[in-house]
């Protein structure tokens, strides 16, 4: 049986972690980008799809053609994060089912069916996106979650020549306080819920 985390772990994934929109110069190394994937793939998703497909912009290069992509404030974002992530949406994901739902024959639910591969891969890459962000809080780091930007232009400057396309971008480092607003209000559970 698993137990509740304390409160000093809920407080880093949830109720003290914030989106940031400045970072401290302090680098990011490749091994923990690879320790965010080994713990944001346990994440479930339907059918176990794992749709998302994720360029880690880390070189100066890289993050200056993202930036020319984005809105200019989050091009300024990404300019100064030690790295930013595209979480893109594979819409060939449904060729990986037979190893990666071995039960059945889950690929014939997709072959053909491009609403249904738009949909699943939407929402099955969103989720891996918010496991991205938890794992990356998990192992200490921040993150900055965008979507101002052109989508179509960072399909043709990062995923040219696949079945990838962009959902959204996110950065990535240990966030410098002084670039968080007040955080904005969230509500009781009575407002928004109802139990049935």
């Amino acid at each position: 049986m698993s137990h509740p985390l304390n409160d000093a772990a809920l407080d880093q994934l949830f109720r003290e972690a914030r989106s940031y929109n400045g970072y401290l110069d302090t680098p990011v190394t490749q091994e923990q980008l690879e320790q965010i994937w080994d713990l944001m793939k346990f994440g479930p998703t339907s059918a176990n799809c794992l749709p998302a497909r994720i360029i880690w912009c880390r070189s100066d290069e890289a993050k200056q053609k993202l930036a020319a992509c984005s809105m200019p404030a989050n091009g300024e974002k990404i300019l100064q994060a030690p790295v930013t992530a595209i979480i893109g949406m594979d819409l060939e994901f449904y060729e990986n089912l037979p190893e990666f739902f071995p039960h059945t024959d889950a690929r014939s639910w997709f072959v053909g069916n491009d609403a249904l591969i738009e949909k699943t891969a939407f929402r099955n890459s969103s989720l891996q996106g918010a496991y991205f962000m938890l794992a990356a809080r998990a192992l200490g780091l921040d993150t900055g979650a965008m979507s101002g930007f052109n989508n179509s232009a960072v399909d043709e400057a990062f995923f040219a020549g696949t079945k990838v396309q962009s959902n959204f971008i996110c950065t990535l480092g240990y966030g410098d306080k002084a670039s968080i607003f007040e955080r904005s209000p969230r509500p009781a559970f009575d407002r928004f819920n109802s139990i049935i």
